[in-house]
């Protein structure tokens, strides 16, 4: 059932206002995504950024934080009291709860960002690039289901492809990001790759260079997202016809991340590729025409693949109106060391405080 949200009577609360937070929140903090929304319609668009808001603030809270432990168990916490009907007083919460509602959220969706964030807070490493993909699902391929929802589509063929894009939008973000990541001591190459490659990863963590075989494992990276890429787009054709050109400018353009990666000789340790808004224009126009011709094209085979292994629990969540819920065992236990993490730092501090250093 779905819960009614309880905002307190002494608190003045604006959709609007609220939606013009989500707005701008992610007209400065995604402008990839900022430039495709678009194209869609507004009853989707609408939705979609105040979805997207609600997520970027959390993994910016994560990504750079200086106690990424609090702000995981305070995500935590905001989900329940989303999902209870009673959201934080602040825009974005606000907001995404209305959408929850609206929607019929499976609750297993946003669960999957939580947990994936978590395992950044906890500085988990993968060991295979199914690891990869796993945490690609929880941060991002999540995100491509809830998309679904919110284009009110529960089709598994339309949701394992909207995975798909989710899954190359993230592998293209850790392509781009590679330089950046290691200076700041992450790693989301699969370790086997490196070890394949005669890499030290804590050389590479310690001064990283964009050495040849660095720059191998950045295309290999680039190479699956392409695969994915183009699975995605058959998954487009099951979209509501409006929401196709938004749909469609959005892997244009997240694709052209890794053109502009591929063009620096795939070095993403010794500079960061960007795509202007020029560039991100004309994938606008392509994608309206594209659409249009698609239209007359028949659908391809790839449509109907199953989804990848690691997003399976996506596409199973997503196809079924919100029902009971129960947080999985595995994200119990990396709460779990959260809580603990967070506990030794506040006492840490507090001892700070009753025993300051001379």
């Amino acid at each position: 059932m779905t819960a009614t949200m309880n905002f307190a009577p002494s608190i003045p609360v604006s959709a609007a206002a609220d939606m013009d937070y989500c707005r701008e929140a992610i007209r400065t903090g995604s402008r990839s995504f900022h430039m495709a929304s678009k194209l869609l319609p507004a009853k989707v668009r609408d939705p979609a950024l105040a979805l997207y808001a609600f997520c970027r603030i959390a993994d910016d809270a994560v990504d750079e934080g200086d106690d990424k432990a609090h702000a995981v168990l305070s995500l935590r916490d905001r989900l329940d009291m989303v999902y209870q009907g009673s959201p934080r007083n602040a825009c974005a919460d606000r907001a995404f709860a209305r959408i929850i509602e609206e929607f019929d959220m499976p609750r297993a969706l946003p669960e999957a960002l939580l947990e994936g964030l978590a395992w950044d807070a906890v500085g988990r490493r993968y060991d295979t690039f199914s690891g990869i993909m796993d945490y690609s699902a929880r941060v991002a391929a999540a995100v491509g289901a809830m998309m679904c929802v919110l284009m009110r589509v529960r089709d598994a063929d339309a949701l394992a492809r909207a995975c798909d894009l989710g899954l190359a939008m993230q592998l293209s973000n850790i392509a781009r990001d590679v330089g950046e990541d290691a200076r700041a001591g992450r790693i989301y190459l699969p370790l086997d790759w490196l070890r394949d490659e005669g890499i030290d990863l804590e050389a590479f963590l310690a001064d990283p260079k964009p050495t040849p075989e660095v720059c191998g494992l950045v295309k290999r990276l680039l190479d699956e997202a392409t695969r994915l890429y183009g699975r995605s787009a058959a998954g487009v054709s099951l979209l509501p016809l409006a929401c196709r050109p938004g749909i469609h400018a959005a892997r244009l353009i997240y694709c052209g991340i890794g053109g502009a990666v591929a063009r620096n000789g795939h070095d993403s340790v010794s500079v960061r590729a960007h795509t202007g808004a020029g560039q991100k224009i004309g994938w606008l126009g392509r994608a309206l025409l594209d659409t249009g011709l698609h239209l007359m094209r028949p659908l391809p085979a790839t449509l109907h693949a199953a989804p990848a292994p690691e997003v399976a629990f996506l596409v199973a969540a997503a196809a079924q109106p919100r029902g009971s819920f129960r947080r999985s065992s595995a994200v119990l236990s990396v709460l779990a060391q959260l809580e603990a993490k967070d506990r030794a730092l506040t006492t840490a501090r507090l001892q700070g405080l009753a025993f300051p250093r001379g």
